[in-house]
């Protein structure tokens, strides 16, 4: 398995999901990212996730596709 961290930025409380995939290039584009979370191909923290633009803040950790993203 692939590990990744997205940093958030000092003034980011948290980032939408979707745009994690899309800033990580693991989806193309925002219209991607939103079917991959569509098809319940992402987890957050263990558990499916379907909402598009769930926050992701420090701690949370997302997997898709074997890769694992940790928001630090």
């Amino acid at each position: 398995m692939e590990k990744q961290n997205f940093e958030l930025r000092n003034n980011e409380e948290f980032v939408e999901l979707n745009k994690i995939l899309k800033l990580k290039q693991i989806a193309q584009t925002g219209g991607h990212a939103k079917i991959l979370i569509e098809d319940g191909l992402v987890q957050v923290n263990g558990e499916v996730e379907f909402r598009k633009r769930r926050k992701m803040r420090k701690g949370d950790l997302i997997l898709i596709e074997g890769i694992e993203i940790e928001i630090v």
